[in-house]
């Protein structure tokens, strides 16, 4: 019995094999040339670059599920800004995510039952895309690792027609 599956490494290495081909990027820096730091969730509906018009070597691009503020997220901008120059945050969350209204005390309780073991990480559930977005601008704003806050903005990506909505910086972040 098969569940539809079909392996896609093949086609992805074909896709890397064209891209050598026309490989220009030799000796670009690492540093991002916007000097931003995007941190978006991992929907694949989100072509991250195209919606905010950007290229290959902007900006560093941190995504993870609900694009939630993390400590690894935070550990990621806090070298992103010391190590590499970024001085911009733009968080990019969207409507439609998967942990939204997710029931994140049964998901919990139900991969401990499968495994035996409730993970150490919560999941960062959320009811509203707009609160969950300032609530990871307050994370951002309070973190003692992260020296550049000046330049912190926030957007829900609304996945029926492609357009950007900022939410307002929290009026408790500094």
């Amino acid at each position: 019995m098969t569940d539809g599956f079909h392996p896609s490494t093949p086609e992805l290495l074909a896709g890397n094999a064209a891209f050598a081909r026309g490989f220009d990027g030799a000796g670009m820096p690492a540093a991002p040339a916007r000097r931003l730091a995007v941190v978006a969730c991992m929907d694949a509906r989100l072509d991250v670059l195209g919606l905010l018009g950007l290229r290959s070597g902007e900006a560093h691009i941190i995504r993870n599920a609900g694009g939630v503020v993390t400590d690894d997220v935070i550990r990621s901008l806090c070298l992103s800004q010391r190590l590499l120059g970024t001085r911009e945050v733009v968080l990019v969350h969207h409507t439609g995510c998967g942990l939204e209204l997710l029931d994140e005390h049964r998901f919990l309780a139900e991969l401990e039952a499968e495994t035996g073991v409730r993970p150490s990480w919560p999941l960062e559930a959320f009811a509203d895309p707009y609160d969950d977005v300032a609530e990871s601008m307050r994370r951002l704003h309070t973190s003692p690792f992260l020296p550049c806050k000046d330049h912190i903005r926030g957007f829900v990506y609304d996945v029926a027609d492609g357009k950007l909505h900022e939410v307002e910086v929290p009026a408790d972040a500094p």
